[in-house]
């Protein structure tokens, strides 16, 4: 391609010459310096074009420092971790199951290093044996001890250790079933058991107040949006409607004092005279605790929902339930989780509801820390009748 030259003439007019790529040798004075355009055409070389360089380069790294790490957890996980367990089994005679069995106390410790080992198993046995039906339980443990070779006589308590944690992990997962398809079943005003135990939670929260009638305002007394609950179950269906009632029946001391303190000003105290507090800030301090209890409970509702079907919840329940946990566990983990949440929005003393969705986040994130360990059980304040529910 030819380029353009300008240059001025004797006559100190402007003259225009096509310069030819042969010609281009023939300009020594054709510098940066002289035009523009050939200025724009040399090669870059700002800090622009190095960073461009560079970063395609860090990728690549990253890129291959990841292959080369998950290339040593796999040569772990398939060759080293599996030599382990055989020096392991040679030296002490026992299996993995029989360690894991005899060198943690029942519960979530035993419970999850099983549902691990099995999980991750390579024999089709060990790893079906966690979407065996309850009634098959018993079956295929004899499967699995036949096939480990280990005397059922000579180990009677591997057995009954192997049989409660298959229980626990099997009834877990039937659970999730459970609380799913209550959660996908909507509330319907035109079913008559939907109506009675709607019926039943305003009662027992507000046994000295009669209903006037079904779509009425008076729901917004016990924390509902507006004048029909319907509206509110739609997020989790009737799942929501199935823990508030159970925790107003249940621990209806709680539910009561919680509908109580969330109508109540804070009255947050103060060293100043009440003469001495301005009005704008006496207003501000008499605002109710900021929360409606019927969609908090719907709320509450949603996080133990996904507490569970994330298995966070496994923690709590392998220590809780002896054998199957089933929906009873549920509603009083529900209930635990109601009265912690109550106490941890006392604390947080929000100035407003708006900041609801920020209290809400921090107290899933301790509940969260605290299933982290095995140990650790989520226990309501139930009445002296109810404590046979729960396996301390």
């Amino acid at each position: 391609a030819s380029v353009i030259w300008c240059n001025h003439g004797d006559d100190g007019n402007r003259v225009a010459k096509r310069l030819e790529p042969s010609e281009k040798t023939l300009q020594p004075h054709y510098t940066p310096s002289s035009s523009p355009l050939a200025y724009r055409k040399r090669p870059s070389t700002d800090r622009t074009t190095a960073v461009h360089i560079t970063e395609p380069t860090a990728a690549k790294m990253k890129h291959f420092l990841r292959v080369v790490t998950q290339f040593f957890v796999f040569l772990y996980c398939q060759c080293l971790w599996r030599s382990l367990k055989w020096v392991v089994r040679k030296f002490t005679g026992r299996c993995e199951l029989q360690r894991i069995c005899y060198n943690n106390k029942q519960g979530a410790c035993r419970t999850l290093k099983i549902e691990s080992s099995l999980r991750y198993s390579k024999n089709e046995l060990l790893q079906s044996s966690l979407n065996v039906y309850p009634d098959k339980v018993e079956k295929t443990i004899n499967e699995i001890m036949a096939m480990k070779k280990i005397n059922p006589d000579t180990n009677p308590q591997l057995g009954i250790s192997l049989q409660a944690s298959l229980l626990q992990i099997v009834g877990y997962r039937s659970l999730v079933v459970e609380v799913e398809k209550l959660r996908k079943e909507p509330y319907d005003c035109e079913n008559p058991e939907h109506e009675d135990m709607l019926m039943k939670l305003w009662k027992v929260l507000r046994p000295d107040t009669p209903l006037t009638r079904r779509i009425s305002k008076q729901w917004c007394e016990i924390g509902f949006q507006g004048s029909d609950p319907k509206t509110d179950f739609r997020g989790m269906g009737l799942l929501g409607l199935h823990n508030l009632l159970y925790f107003a029946e249940h621990d209806k001391t709680s539910a009561l004092q919680m509908l109580q303190d969330s109508l109540q000003p804070k009255h947050k105290t103060t060293n100043r005279q009440p003469s001495e507090v301005p009005d704008w800030e006496q207003k501000n301090r008499d605002k109710a605790i900021g929360y409606s209890f019927a969609i908090v409970g719907i709320n509450i509702t949603d996080l133990a929902h996904s507490l569970l079907v994330s298995g966070a919840l496994k923690t709590h329940m392998y220590n809780v339930a002896p054998e199957m946990p089933n929906l009873l566990h549920f509603h009083q983990t529900f209930c635990y989780l109601m009265q912690d949440f109550h106490r941890f929005w006392i604390e947080e003393d929000p100035s407003d509801i708006m900041e609801f969705n920020r209290v809400r986040s921090k107290f899933h994130r301790r509940i969260l820390r605290q299933l982290k360990n095995p140990d650790n059980t989520l226990c309501p304040h139930f009445s002296a009748s109810d404590l046979h529910l729960v396996n301390l």
